[in-house]
């Protein structure tokens, strides 16, 4: 019998809607690079017209966004691991897996150096590993795993352990060899005129961006927030959200979110005056709290009005993510960098969060359009091609 994926009679709409609203937050909080508005100088920022409402705006997106978003788009990573385990068992989600690897490579080499889907789909393959674990060695398991940065960070204050010394050796390394320098790296995006410019760039961006990744302790951030969504997948809580205390759930993490936000957006605003492992504590303590706020003031809003026209416009770009995240990449080369409009270092951060917004909002058209015809996203139409062997429709 050949194996099928998701219908969709058979999604849950809440998910889709969390999706999609997960893709307006990465758009905040990468269009700022798009931009090139981050390789400014903190004097190029302070000059700039719009530099007074940049800095709000800045300690708003620490607050808001940095973080919150990023960690909902994982839970919802590791639900979806849940539903193809049901159904198909893990070889599927290995395969699955394997094509993202791909998929995550090819994006982070030639498209942008911010890429994250090579890190999900490492994080998705060790998380195959915790199929058999018991639900309370699982949540152990998460919570260690997202504690782990906060001792590394210390180690590397403390003890001057620096983990990543070799990636960013080797990143400058790359650079300079491409003729990239601390001089020109900031212009250099906005200044190219061909396409192998920019690969010059991004060849140097690939090891920047894996120095990033264990400069951060990224990846056992991501596997743990994988296994908690795992656990919320395996139990179905996302299909029986009516039985849970959503408003208490609601209340309790906006207690505990508004005050370790405000001191995490100062403590990044300020260049960590406590210290990195200080940092690190107040990043854990604030963004998971931040995003339980988001996810249940959205399931609140939902159960008021689950027929909402408005749910379905929102779950659109979320049942075709993979296809939306690619498309804010090449929308943000395309406007920003000199092989397109040049954009670049022209907008202040407020002006460029405005620019992400429409951005989204033009994707939330779009995808709605889109399934008035099609059944799946383009790529995740290729996506699940590859993953179950075999042609299905994606005609309506």
């Amino acid at each position: 019998m050949k194996q099928k994926p998701t219908s969709e009679k058979e999604r849950f709409i809440i998910l889709d809607v969390m999706r999609g609203l997960s893709l307006m937050g990465i758009a905040l909080a990468n269009f700022p690079e798009f931009g090139l508005w981050t390789f400014l100088s903190s004097e190029e920022q302070a000059a700039m017209p719009t530099a007074a409402i940049d800095s709000t705006i800045r300690f708003l997106q620490y607050f808001l966004v940095d973080g919150k978003f990023y960690t909902i788009f994982s839970i919802l990573f590791g639900i979806g691991f849940s539903l193809i385990l049901s159904h198909h068992g893990t070889r599927i989600f290995l395969r699955r897996m394997a094509i993202l690897v791909a998929i995550g490579f090819l994006h982070l080499m030639f498209i942008w150096s911010g890429d994250i889907l090579l890190l999900y789909a490492v994080g998705g393959l060790l998380l195959t590993l915790f199929v058999k674990v018991t639900d309370r060695w699982l949540l152990a398991i998460a919570i260690s795993l997202i504690l782990i940065p906060i001792c590394l960070d210390a180690l590397t204050e403390l003890a001057n352990i620096q983990f990543a010394q070799p990636f960013y050796a080797k990143w400058w390394t790359v650079a300079t060899a491409n003729g990239i320098t601390e001089e020109n790296f900031a212009t250099w995006l906005h200044d190219a005129n061909s396409y192998t410019e920019v690969f010059a760039f991004l060849k140097q961006g690939a090891w920047e961006r894996l120095w990033e990744f264990v400069e951060g302790h990224r990846l056992p951030k991501v596997l743990g927030l994988f296994i908690m969504g795992y656990l919320i997948g395996k139990h179905r809580l996302y299909a029986r959200i009516k039985q849970l205390p959503m408003r208490r759930i609601f209340l309790l993490s906006l207690s505990v979110a508004i005050p370790t936000s405000i001191l995490y957006a100062w403590s990044a605003v300020s260049g960590h005056p406590w210290g990195q492992t200080v940092h690190a504590v107040l990043y854990a303590v604030s963004v998971i709290p931040m995003s339980a706020c988001y996810v249940s003031v959205v399931c609140l809003l939902y159960l008021q009005r689950p027929d909402c026209s408005v749910w379905r416009w929102i779950a659109a770009p979320g049942r075709m993510a993979l296809t939306c995240y690619i498309g804010q990449s090449l929308t943000g080369i395309f406007l920003f960098y000199g092989i397109g409009l040049g954009l670049g270092m022209s907008f202040g951060l407020v002006h460029i969060e405005l620019i992400a917004l429409c951005v989204f909002v033009i994707q939330i058209v779009l995808s709605r359009v889109w399934f008035l015809f099609f059944r799946f996203g383009p790529l995740e139409w290729l996506w699940r091609l590859a993953t179950y062997g075999h042609y299905f429709p994606i005609l309506k």
